[in-house]
């Protein structure tokens, strides 16, 4: 049997796509939708950008970006032409022939998926939504989301997908403090909702990132970036347990590592830490474990790995504690600790879900005298996990500062920090990412956790 395409759906949209005189919202302007309506505007589209923040809006406004992606100076050129504008008022969604939906996806206490923005989000689309008008969700979610959640909200509108309006996918790929990766340059996964969505979804995409590949449904695009991410977080757990086993063995990973990756197949080289942070390899992988939970499939093996990266923080503590008594003969009550590094990788100041800022709390539980430094966080945000921190401010790394505690903790290996001046200056160094050796200092006061 022959299945015939009404080809004629989305034809309009995908003139004005291909001719790139869209209206081009971008909802969600963090560290995926500024880059990302930077990368549109770049492309010749006009972009709008949404956020609820009034103070992000506020902020864009006066051509000042706080996402090291997207610089003042290309702020400012993209506003100067037209090409951009922010806004906080979402009725302006009706001006827009393509939504691109980038909200944040967290999980709650009890690590269930925060579909809450989402929702919010497709909620006050709906209120405006209009005739050929495609709606992409970009955001991280479990397989089934934009056609079980997303698409009956929208439809309660009286409009149907893929007659009226069409939907999509497309994850997110940003990696934010990466040098060799951009927007445009990341290959995009992309699906629709029936053929026509997926003909704009893949236009509309192309248009503005160098390579695009379609998939066949969106709950297939909707596991590539789980997949992407369970990955990462199994073999990061990997990596972490082996350096617990070879640590008690006297067997340094790093030197392991650095030898296991010259093999040039059948291996790829991952880094042991001191726990997982950010906005996916933490959560993405229960997102799935949610979703198997209906249809009675186990994940022992992506809990295992969240459980072993959890626990990090408690080892690099045991470490310091260790260290502490044998070292310099001090109960880790009595100590002053320096941490270095409180952002949740290197070289961003994102603290979601940072490890660093769990280790803080537990070593505030056992005492008092807890300071940070990290030039890429003046003053600790407030997070949904770690309230109690918020308001902490940063303190400037010198000879004296440091010499004022009785240990350095190095939980983020920023690029920029003085590490000759911590090993100069220090009377016992904890370090979590190899950061001393990776910058050829040697030195008997460190600690390699």
């Amino acid at each position: 049997m022959t299945i015939l395409v009404d080809r004629s759906r989305g034809a309009t949209l995908l003139s004005k796509l291909e001719a790139r005189t869209a209206t081009i919202g971008i909802v969600g302007l963090g560290y995926v939708g500024l880059p990302l309506a930077a990368a549109t505007a770049r492309a010749g589209f006009r972009v709008i950008g949404f956020d609820a923040d009034h103070t992000k809006v506020e902020k864009l406004k006066t051509g000042r970006s706080y996402i090291g992606a997207v610089t003042d100076e290309a702020l400012q050129a993209m506003m100067a032409g037209g090409a951009f504008r922010p806004t906080f008022d979402f009725a302006d969604f009706a001006q827009c022939d393509v939504l691109a939906i980038c909200v944040p996806t967290p999980l709650t206490k009890q690590r269930e998926p925060d579909l809450s923005f989402v929702e919010s989000t497709t909620r006050a689309i709906a209120g405006h939504l209009r005739k050929d008008q495609l709606i992409v969700l970009e955001s991280t979610t479990y397989p089934g989301t934009t056609d079980e959640v997303m698409k009956p909200i929208l439809e309660a509108s009286g409009y149907k997908s893929g007659r009226d309006f069409f939907l999509g996918y497309s994850p997110e790929r940003e990696d934010p403090g990466s040098t060799g990766f951009e927007t445009a340059t990341i290959p995009k996964v992309v699906a629709g909702d029936g053929p026509a969505a997926a003909r704009l979804v893949a236009q509309f995409y192309g248009t503005i990132i160098d390579k695009v590949v379609p998939v066949s449904s969106i709950k297939v695009a909707e596991v590539v970036k789980l997949t992407e991410n369970i990955f990462r977080a199994v073999n990061i757990a990997l990596v972490n347990e082996l350096k617990v086993i070879y640590g008690a063995m006297g067997i340094d990973i790093w030197e392991v590592i650095e030898a296991a990756k010259t093999k040039p197949f059948g291996y790829m080289p991952f880094y042991p830490g001191p726990g997982l942070g950010g906005h996916c390899i933490p959560i993405d992988p229960f997102y799935l474990t949610w979703k198997s939970r209906e249809f009675e499939v186990s994940t022992k093996f992506i809990e295992l790995a969240g459980e072993i990266n959890v626990s990090m923080p408690h080892y690099v503590m045991s470490k310091l504690t260790e260290a502490l008594d044998t070292r310099l003969g001090l109960p880790l009550s009595q100590a002053a600790i320096l941490i270095v590094g409180v952002a949740y990788k290197k070289n961003v100041s994102d603290v979601r879900e940072s490890p660093a800022l769990k280790l803080i709390e537990l070593l505030e539980s056992r005492t008092a005298d807890i300071a940070y430094h990290d030039p890429y966080v003046a003053r600790i945000p407030k997070t949904r996990k770690h309230p109690r921190l918020a308001g902490k401010d940063c303190i400037r790394l010198s000879r004296d500062s440091i010499g004022a505690y009785d240990a350095v903790v190095i939980v983020t290996d920023h690029d920029g920090i003085d590490y000759g001046l911590i090993a100069n200056h220090s009377r016992l160094i904890i370090d979590t990412r190899n950061a001393m050796q990776r910058n050829g200092i040697v030195c008997d006061r460190v600690v390699k956790a």
